[in-house]
């Protein structure tokens, strides 16, 4: 118990020691980068329309009982994940009896593509050879016999019905004969054509209930967002009953409307720059993917569709939704000089984007070959995309280093004057704020 006040008193030295070197104000360390300044086409803002690139009503394949619904309103759905099951015992029955048939047929053709066994041989040989035996008795018996009617010790009819017992056994043995041939060559090729025929029409039969089945399981052809939820647990429904409805927004597009004297100007491919005005903190990059060559007659403007990425949280909760009020700057005149800084570099939240410039007359050199500077604030106005760079308009000196990395940890200058901040290299990520080090991209802790 003694230990405790010992901790208490740590904690109040290590935060009483960081109030008094974030009063220091000392540098920030930051990641710089130069001012671009090149032709970029001129742009212009449009209002734009969160909508989904896919949307389905998925409905019922078949007739059926509702015996289960697994999603609700809201709810992500992966592809080919179930939305709804209905009753399936019947034609599973049918299905298990159609699966038997199948394999009986199956088995009737390895038979015959396998051909006789060799006991089934010898068994045909065993019975030619006992119909051979008898018929050759029968023969003799009937000789005899002959001989007997010329001596007058047989009658007619004795002789009749030996003749004909003896045709009896002659007939049996070729019947052996040609079975025991049967044997050894196998069943006749047509045969075997037919008994294939049978197990690819079962086989069908098969495959179509199964079929059938899962169309009695109603999935999602792609992964999104259920909107509406249309039946129910115990409902009955009919082919093409809606279920449930279901839009994609792991990509989402915006559609603008653009006169007709700017379209020329847009490029599929081209990059955009999206605000979307509940998100204030978030400029999103986009890029267009399709001019829609059909103009309404009226307003005689093109449907232009922005490709956006969408964020999807850890809870799966999209970041855009359908629905939502955007805007998009699309390139739509000639080309311009502009001066460009990465996305990066804007620091949002605010009333308006501001970026943070060095002051080009307070560079001098630090010590371990580092570079400091001042870091004034600039509110500016942004422009057209240009890939990961953005234009931006404001009071901005030509040849300025913008900081692309770090500005979130600047501190502005209570005096007015431009806040502290020192950088190693052009390329380096190096965060120090109010004398606590943090560490860069890659993972190495920061230069002293």
């Amino acid at each position: 118990m003694r230990r405790y006040p010992i901790l208490i008193a740590l904690l109040l030295f290590i935060v009483s020691g960081n109030e008094w070197l974030l009063g220091q104000g000392g540098p920030t360390l930051v990641e710089v980068t130069e001012l671009i300044e090149r032709e970029v086409a001129s742009g212009q803002t449009f209002v734009a329309t969160v909508t989904p690139p896919k949307r389905a009503v998925v409905g019922s394949a078949v007739d059926g009982r509702v015996i289960d619904v697994m999603v609700e309103e809201g709810d992500r759905v992966e592809k080919d994940q179930a939305l709804a099951q209905l009753l399936t015992e019947t034609i599973t029955l049918e299905l298990e009896a159609a699966e038997a048939e199948l394999e009986l047929k199956r088995q009737e053709l390895t038979e015959m593509e396998n051909g006789s066994l060799p006991t089934e041989i010898e068994q045909a040989r065993a019975r030619m050879e006992r119909a051979r035996v008898a018929s050759e008795f029968r023969q003799k018996d009937l000789e005899r016999l002959s001989q007997l009617i010329k001596r007058n010790a047989a009658s007619d009819s004795e002789l009749d019905t030996a003749n004909s017992i003896s045709l009896e056994a002659r007939e049996a043995y070729e019947e052996a004969k040609a079975a025991y041939q049967l044997a050894i060559d196998g069943p006749r090729q047509e045969r075997i054509a037919q008994a294939r025929a049978q197990v690819a029409m079962q086989d069908a039969i098969v495959r179509r209930l199964r079929d059938q089945i899962r169309k009695y399981t109603i999935i999602s052809r792609f992964a999104g967002y259920v909107t509406v939820k249309d039946t129910d647990l115990g409902e009955w429904v009919t082919k093409g009953d809606p279920i449930a409805e279901v839009i994609a927004l792991d990509e989402v597009d915006l559609v603008a409307n653009v006169v007709d004297s700017q379209v020329p100007y847009i490029r599929v491919g081209d990059s955009v720059r999206v605000e979307v005005p509940a998100l204030p903190e978030e400029v999103l990059p986009g890029k267009v993917a399709a001019v829609v060559p059909q103009a309404d007659v009226r307003s005689r403007t093109f449907p232009v569709k922005v490709r956006v990425a969408n964020k999807i949280s850890e809870s799966s909760e999209p970041l855009l939704k359908a629905g939502m009020f955007a805007r998009v700057t699309l390139a739509t005149g000639a080309k311009t000089r502009a001066k460009l800084v990465p996305k990066d570099a804007l620091v949002l939240g605010g009333t308006q984007p501001k970026i943070w410039l060095i002051d080009p007359s307070s560079v001098s050199a630090a010590e371990g070959g580092r570079m400091q500077g001042g870091a004034v604030a600039v509110s500016v106005n942004l422009g057209v995309a240009d890939g990961e760079l953005i234009q931006v308009q404001g009071a901005i000196p030509d040849g300025s280093l913008v900081v692309s990395k770090g500005n979130e940890r600047i501190v502005p200058s209570r005096t007015g004057e431009p806040s502290p901040v020192v950088w190693v290299t052009r390329s380096s990520v190096i965060g120090r704020a109010g004398g606590s080090e943090a560490k860069s991209a890659g993972g190495s802790d920061g230069a002293h």
